[in-house]
């Protein structure tokens, strides 16, 4: 290497200017200030096909810019569907607290039967820092335990739909 090139990049490395070159991602998991964090959540582990299934979040953020909810469905047999993206309001930046709903194809809801589904979710910040994963199980019964959440933990406040059109596997025709 010349001498030019190689003073150039003692300068930069001494002024800390490659340090901007270096990918950085941060989880809630570090325990570093500023990133959001999912304080609570709350999903029912079983539903009937064809109903709405409603996942409660509580979530909080020390600098006020939460800005989306990551929603990826994961489904054995079909793998993860694309990511479900939904925007927080400006008012719920630095706090937020309700739920995301998927709808479970009422149309072929018999189909759905003995299916199972994870849900993994993680909010994002403008700065790219998303929140450690709530992750919650769901299987699809004809009669379901039912479940609620806590009282008076959740806001009963619609944040969004998970955009995602559930699939089964296998044939669904009949042979002849």
């Amino acid at each position: 290497m010349s001498k030019k090139l190689v003073t150039l990049m003692a300068i930069l490395i001494m002024a800390g200017g490659w340090a901007n070159f270096e990918p950085t991602i941060t989880h809630a998991a570090t325990g570093e200030k500023g990133i959001p964090v999912i304080v609570q959540s709350f999903a029912p582990k079983g539903l009937t096909p064809g109903d709405v299934w409603k996942v409660y979040l509580k979530a909080s953020d020390p600098d006020g810019k939460m800005k989306y909810i990551f929603a990826t469905v994961s489904q054995p047999g079909v793998g993860s569907y694309p990511a479900s993206i939904i925007k927080i309001k400006d008012e719920n930046q630095k706090e937020v607290s309700g739920y995301i709903y998927l709808n479970t194809a009422p149309g072929r809801s018999a189909r759905f039967f003995n299916l199972t589904l994870t849900l993994t979710v993680n909010i994002k910040d403008d700065r790219g820092q998303f929140s450690k994963p709530a992750v919650f199980p769901l299987s699809f019964a004809a009669k379901p335990s039912p479940e609620a959440p806590p009282q008076g933990v959740f806001n009963e406040q619609d944040l969004g739909p998970i955009m995602v059109t559930l699939r089964t596997v296998g044939g669904g025709g009949r042979r002849r």
